[in-house]
């Protein structure tokens, strides 16, 4: 086993720092102030962009480049900055050689043990004055919940040939070649009104039509590849009056994106078909909320993170997800990006922790990354 370059030490008292920082989504700017800091010493140039001014965040993504001092490829780093909500006043507790929240919040291993991984392996090339192509970090907003900093990310500020987003919760070794596409569905059905008790029959309920086209739509798990979901229903003023109108929000995923418009075009003609039959009216609409990837094991980014997996004595798992990552801009972008796991166990909940085994082979892995990447001829 290659021996180990990675200071535990030092990777834990900066990831415990980090958690420590409120950064939910929106409030992202104390921590970018804290990175820009530690990018700007470890010799990187670094800019913020103009993300937050268009989400209305208060900071933008933060881009740190530090030049190739060698030959080789430029290696993009991504993690996001942003944490769920109950995310404010973390305190982190370290025993046993586990860390999690005092129990009333997240932790934030999703994603500040990325951040701290990349921060560490930048670090280690200071070090060791390794020689590379070019390193590219990205720390983006607002990731929870849209992607909203990695879609309003300014592209033509970088240069990166691959990249590697670390923001999984499968440990060291997992990788996220296949991501899916996303539908959003939002839905409006209007009927009319009439007093429940006197004059029902003049009414149409959309509470009716409502339940009759969702009681047709097929929901939850479609196929291997493919999910649906409706999520949320409100309507209704009383219970004398005959509910005039129903909205609904849902959703249609899959891997394979003819497949999420063939889901979302049912769930379309299940609604209008529920309205037409009851003399109701129905709006919808439909955003792609992004795009997904599909990175077979020639991709660049699938065979450097193969190889150094290998060389580490991990065993490396290829992966595919049902979720949303800043990856699958990245990718639709024109940036082969991968996701790596970095070992975050039940992230979003209170009961949130990581290992500090597992972050220190995230870093170990990540610099054996680096050191496979900047081996291959362009």
């Amino acid at each position: 086993m290659k021996q180990s370059v990675v200071n535990p030490e030092r990777l834990i008292e900066e990831f415990l720092e980090m958690v420590q920082v409120d950064s939910v989504s929106g409030t992202e700017r104390q921590l970018a102030d804290l990175l820009i800091r530690k990018l700007t010493d470890l010799g990187l140039e670094v800019r913020e962009d103009e993300a937050g001014r268009v989400v209305g965040s208060n900071t933008g993504n933060i881009i740190g480049r530090l030049p190739g001092n060698g030959r080789g490829p430029v290696i993009m780093f991504s993690a996001h900055m942003d944490t769920v909500e109950p995310g404010q006043g973390v305190k982190p507790v370290l025993a046993d050689g586990v860390i999690r929240s005092a129990g009333d919040t997240v932790l934030g291993a999703d994603d500040k043990a990325g951040i701290a991984t990349i921060l560490e392996v930048l670090k280690i090339v200071r070090e060791q004055s390794f020689q590379h192509g070019g390193l590219e970090v990205v720390f983006t907003i607002w990731e929870e919940g849209g992607m909203f900093g990695a879609k309003n990310l300014q592209y033509h500020l970088l240069k990166a040939h691959y990249g590697f987003v670390l923001d999984s919760d499968g440990d060291p070794g997992t990788i996220i070649t296949r991501a899916p596409s996303h539908d959003e569905i939002g839905i409006t059905i209007r009927g009319k009104s009439a007093h429940a008790g006197l004059n029902p029959e003049d009414g149409i309920n959309a509470i009716k039509v409502a339940s009759e086209a969702i009681a047709q739509m097929e929901l939850g798990r479609i196929d291997h590849e493919t999910t649906c979901n409706i999520g949320i229903i409100s309507g209704g003023k009383a219970t004398n009056i005959i509910p005039d109108r129903v909205t609904i929000k849902g959703e249609a995923r899959s891997l394979c994106a003819s497949k999420r418009e063939a889901q979302t075009a049912r769930i379309c003609r299940a609604v209008y078909q529920a309205a037409e039959k009851h003399g109701a009216q129905a709006e919808i609409t439909t955003e792609l909320l992004y795009n997904g990837f599909n990175l077979d094991q020639e991709s660049p980014p699938v065979k450097v993170a193969l190889e150094a997996a290998r060389r580490l004595g991990l065993q490396p798992r290829l992966e595919k997800t049902g979720g949303g990552s800043d990856a699958n801009i990245f990718n639709h972008r024109g940036i082969p990006t991968v996701v790596l796991g970095i070992g975050m166990k039940k992230p979003h909940t209170c009961e949130e922790y990581i290992t500090t085994a597992n972050l220190v082979e995230n870093a170990r892995y990540l610099f054996e990354i680096l050191r496979v990447a900047q081996g291959q001829a362009l």
